[in-house]
């Protein structure tokens, strides 16, 4: 075996050992249920992709956020549209903006959806 040969395999195992050794796991991402931001958004040839399932709710319902005032004007994220109390989202009339939920009513029947909350 000449020298080279030996100085090489000497090299490689050392990596080897050096590897094992460590004890270092890979690191795998947890989204959380959200979107991974290492997937891209666009395709090679252009094409947008929706990655993230929309979560609906009763009737196509979805909080997205809550900016409750209890002394004034209340705000909500709902399907992506900001809304206030009397507004429309879809057939739905917004009637009551709590701290975790809206009330919304459709021809006369009134709807709670709660806001979803984020898992640890």
């Amino acid at each position: 075996m000449s020298k080279n040969s030996a100085v090489i395999i000497f090299t490689l195992l050392s990596l080897v050992f050096i590897n094992a050794a460590s004890g270092e796991e890979e690191f795998v991402y947890n989204s959380k249920g959200k979107r991974d931001p290492f997937i891209p958004l666009v395709t090679p040839d252009g094409r947008f992709l929706k990655l993230d399932k929309e979560e609906q709710t009763q009737g196509g319902l979805m909080i997205e956020g809550i900016i409750y005032d209890k002394q004034g004007v209340s705000y909500a994220i709902v399907n992506g549209e900001v809304v206030k109390i009397g507004d429309r989202v879809a057939d739905y009339q917004v009637l009551k903006i709590e701290d975790q939920k809206i009330i919304f009513i459709k021809e006369g029947e009134p709807i709670e959806v709660e806001i979803k909350k984020e898992e640890p």
